[in-house]
């Protein structure tokens, strides 16, 4: 099968969706299908398969490639679509690398299946300057190229309250529309956006973690923490509001002697975090490559997530459950992607939750191995589903073959 992905993050930026198109290309490619990555980039890639999208030269939200224009960036994609024979177009992101995607596989006839991997109402609403202003202008960008007509969201749940979060929701609802399937990684947001109303036909299907990264990490003992060393508590991610990183550092400040906080990551609110750990055993690292993550990793005894209310499936946990390292979480919704016993859920989603799970295990050493013990037990299930993503792809080129059509244009309103 030939295959485009198309995503406005990818490497050699950091972050979840990298991950998790990265390791959707290699076990792909693995299989026998031809893949190719169009992306926004900075400098030219070497990869093979992966072919840059223009990007503007000025707007840089938080610090991503930007790609634009989106009249570039349609001819663009259909010109490779076409030369390259792609028969389904796979897109990852809401910006307008993806967008442009969408409207070349309209042109062509191709089938979208689109994974909606995040909450951009939480994450615009953090990271855009003036959001009540700059979504406004996003959502109108947006509904120019594919259609918001007829979508409408009410304000009766709390992340719709807010004229911005119903503004963010109208484009999650139109790249779904305007898709032939939508893949979502976790049952909780595919559980939200049925009840948004929409009616493409929606599969749960996990991230999972590419072949060879399993293989580098090999095989990995359970967990111990001796009482003459140091917990060592592991945050990875982008130092971004929405991530919450300045609730583990706060945190911090309240654990007991003989814990040590490593975090990696970079982003807007790095000043902010600093200033939040002065005074705490709390390492700030920057910027850390993927091997160096992996590597982290494995010398860690518990990895924190303190998002809350935001992340659909962190790659950073399923690399966590592949190299054994239990996982202490605040979002209740994130409990579908630890494995049984595998973690711990803080009472509460704050600092002081944070810290009264971290003075137990401190307490209790033996409750890390346990947990770990339970991650590596359930440690297949991060494995790309490789099959699993093929299977919608077929579904969906039989989808639009059967229709006899091209795939939706996002110009009609919703069922019911």
């Amino acid at each position: 099968m030939r295959i485009a992905l198309v995503t406005d993050y990818y490497l050699p930026t950091l972050g979840g969706v990298q991950t998790a198109v990265r390791a959707l290309a290699e076990t792909l490619t693995a299989a026998g299908h031809e893949v190719t990555v169009f992306c926004p980039l900075t400098t030219p890639s070497t990869a093979p398969g992966v072919v840059g999208l223009p990007v503007s030269p000025v707007f840089r939200p938080d610090g991503y490639p930007f790609a634009w224009s989106p009249r570039r960036l349609r001819g663009l994609l259909r010109r490779e679509f076409a030369a390259r024979g792609i028969e389904v177009v796979h897109t990852h992101s809401e910006m307008f690398a993806a967008l442009g995607g969408v409207r070349a596989a309209h042109d062509l006839g191709l089938p979208v299946v689109h994974t909606m991997h995040g909450r951009i109402d939480v994450y615009t609403r953090n990271v855009l300057p003036l959001p009540a202003v700059t979504t406004v202008l996003l959502a109108a960008l947006h509904g120019r190229q594919i259609s918001h007509a007829g979508i409408r969201v009410a304000g009766d749940r709390p992340y719709t309250r807010t004229r911005t979060g119903r503004r963010m929701w109208r484009v999650m609802l139109a790249q779904s529309r305007a898709s032939t399937h939508v893949v979502v990684p976790s049952g909780h947001f595919a559980q939200k956006l049925v009840d948004q109303g929409v009616r493409t036909p929606v599969t749960v299907l996990t991230n999972g973690i590419e072949t060879s990264v399993l293989d580098a990490i090999g095989a990995v003992p359970a967990r111990t923490l001796r009482a003459d060393e140091p917990l060592r508590i592991l945050w990875v991610g982008r130092l971004s509001p929405e991530k919450r990183p300045d609730v583990l550092v706060r945190a911090a400040h309240a654990f007991p002697p003989g814990v040590q906080v490593d975090v990696h990551g970079d982003g807007v609110a790095r000043a902010d975090v600093a200033r939040a750990a002065e005074g705490a055993a709390v390492t700030l690292h920057g910027s850390t490559p993927h091997d160096g993550v992996l590597d982290a990793m494995r010398s860690a005894h518990l990895l924190v997530s303190s998002s809350f209310d935001f992340d659909n499936q962190p790659m950073v946990m399923l690399e966590a459950i592949a190299t054994g390292l239990p996982v202490l979480y605040c979002d209740p919704d994130l409990a579908e992607v630890v494995p049984e016993g595998g973690g711990f859920l803080a009472p509460t989603p704050d600092a002081a939750g944070l810290a009264a799970v971290v003075g137990r295990l401190r307490a209790d050493p033996d409750a890390v191995t346990r947990a770990s013990e339970a991650v590596l037990a359930d440690r297949g299930r991060v494995a790309q589903p490789t099959a699993a993503v093929v299977d919608v792809y077929e579904q969906a080129v039989a989808a639009v073959r059967d229709e006899g059509a091209s795939p939706p244009t996002g110009r009609r309103p919703l069922p019911g």
